[in-house]
């Protein structure tokens, strides 16, 4: 039978990540490819405790809820940010299926087929295939290990006219890197200037090695809340399965993505919402958040030894200050496609830099994840990678 598909699922890919998971989990691999937290650090007994006082507390917590989100949950949301100096109030907050779901609500109100969508070049590969799903246009803009170049990102705003700036300005997926104070600073400006909307995905951003190395958020230096739209998570912090991120940003914005929620699931799963809120009155998740960035440091510095030692001509990369994940150049002649292949058998794995490019052409770029191994699995893994590294580059 023929079945009749909408024009718009030619758009549709897989992840790659994902598929080399389903790969790598099949057999005794080391895998640094997916972008995983410790399953290890997850705390277990406090979130048993909040999910049996959000059962206990009454029958509001197995309750159809509003789609906004619970009232009480988002005003302390409103006071986690208020400590970065994301200053929002809780009804311009809407809590989501995770921050993939906010990027897909903010796409689904704001992106016709055609318009242009500018982000840097490599960026998150989920959220290329978001744009790709709504049949954007998504346009590189000339970035260093600082952030955008003002001058090209002013250019193209000038000639393409784009709808939305998409930047994950701190720790970005999948290069790592903190944009400086100046650039962002910057974006907010032209954003303002040319009435562009900006999007700053904020997953990371409390894996901090060193808070006070980290500039402000772009929503912070909005103080108006007029041009930043700004989505983050739980995800890395407490735990993925909870499915808890949300988006704040200007009044008009955040309104026609509840309404777009309410087509999609009426509303995030109630229960998980009450047990987050019993989680923050009840669990010190700020001592958490710290041992979280202690235990990642360390991880760092371990897979860093190795890339250092190994001293192979070519190889280049920019040291996280929190995140998870280096990003690696490698030497021209390697093909980090091939690499993988060699390196799965070696029982090691990694994510080739193809798939976080806009053009989607082979790079010669990986990813490594240093979260979700522990310290033993670090060293064997970056031994067998090293080893492959070395083999492929003769």
């Amino acid at each position: 039978m023929e079945y009749g598909f909408a024009d718009r699922v030619r758009y549709f890919d897989s992840s790659a990540v994902r598929d080399i998971l389903k790969v790598v989990n099949k057999g005794n691999v080391i895998s640094f490819a997916g972008g995983l937290p410790d399953e290890g650090l997850f705390p277990v007994e406090a979130v048993e405790q909040a999910f049996s006082k959000a059962i206990r507390s009454g029958n509001k917590a197995l309750q159809y809820a509003e789609t906004e989100g619970l009232l009480p949950l988002r005003e302390q949301l409103s006071a986690r940010m208020k400590k970065k100096a994301i200053i929002r109030k809780a009804e311009d907050i809407l809590i989501t299926s995770g921050s993939q779901q906010a990027i897909d609500l903010f796409s689904r109100v704001m992106f016709n087929p055609g318009d242009v969508i500018l982000t840097e070049d490599p960026t998150y590969l989920a959220a290329l295939q978001v744009f790709a799903s709504y049949e954007t246009k998504v346009v590189a803009v000339a970035s260093d290990h600082e952030g955008m170049i003002e001058e090209d990102l002013e250019e193209k705003i000038k000639k393409l006219k784009p709808k939305c700036i998409y930047v994950v300005p701190t720790f970005s997926n999948p290069d790592g890197k903190v944009w400086s104070k100046v650039r962002r600073e910057m974006l907010v400006k032209l954003a303002k200037k040319y009435q562009v909307v900006i999007m700053e995905d904020d997953p990371y951003g409390d894996i901090q090695f060193d808070p006070a190395a980290i500039p402000d958020s772009l929503a912070a230096l909005d103080i108006n809340n007029t041009c930043v739209v700004y989505t983050s998570t739980i995800s890395k912090t407490v735990v993925p399965a909870m499915r808890l991120g949300w988006i704040t940003g200007p009044s008009p914005i955040i309104r026609l993505i509840t309404q777009a929620k309410q087509a999609a699931d009426l509303h995030t799963n109630s229960i998980s919402q009450h047990a987050l809120m019993h989680l923050f009155n009840d669990y010190d998740l700020d001592r958490h958040i710290e041992t979280i960035r202690a235990t990642y440091y360390e991880r760092m510095l371990i897979m860093k030894r190795y890339l250092d030692e190994a001293q192979i001509p070519g190889l280049s990369y920019l040291e996280p200050k929190g995140g998870m994940f280096f990003w690696i150049t490698l030497p021209d002649h390697i093909n980090p496609s091939t690499l993988l292949n060699v390196a799965v058998e070696q029982g090691v794995a990694f994510v080739p830099g193809r798939p976080f490019y806009i053009s989607g052409e082979e790079q010669s770029t990986m990813r490594l994840n240093f979260t979700n191994a522990s310290p033993n699995q670090i060293e064997k893994g970056m031994e067998r990678l090293i080893k492959v590294l070395k083999l492929v580059h003769v």
